[in-house]
């Protein structure tokens, strides 16, 4: 399983969330993608370069350190921007480190605070990423 997220930047947005999770940006195989459009299934215009190293253009996913159970994240290039409210979101254990102090660490990096909750002993965060897409600390 892996959790896909509409963008317009994945692979920015793929950076953003392996910083955040302290997870990896997942290699794409150059000699892969060169054969691809070598043999006529792919364009030169289906890839980019990002951070000196071709890419697909329409993906980009990040993955969790070795020993860590968790599903892949595929970023994913559409042509439309996002219109309303994820029905979907990411809820991210911020371990003994202070809420405030994740907080002000994600704004510092492009998130936005959106509010705040709480119900009995449990409060969250929620917030967007830098396109908007929602998720909770």
């Amino acid at each position: 399983m892996q959790v896909t997220i509409d963008c317009a930047e994945p692979h920015a947005l793929a950076d953003w969330w392996a910083e955040t999770l302290g997870w990896l940006v997942e290699q794409q195989d150059e000699a892969f993608i060169r054969s691809m459009i070598e043999q006529g299934y792919a364009t030169p215009d289906e890839t980019t370069h990002h951070r000196g190293a071709l890419v697909w253009r329409a993906g980009a996913a990040v993955i969790p350190p070795d020993g860590v159970a968790a599903p892949r994240l595929l970023f994913q290039q559409v042509p439309e921007a996002k219109s309303g409210k994820n029905r979907v979101h990411l809820d991210i254990r911020h371990g003994d480190a202070d809420v405030e102090e994740v907080r002000a660490s994600l704004v510092a990096r492009g998130a936005t605070v959106l509010h705040s909750g709480s119900q009995g002993p449990h409060s969250w965060v929620t917030m967007a990423d830098p396109e908007g897409n929602e998720f909770c600390i």
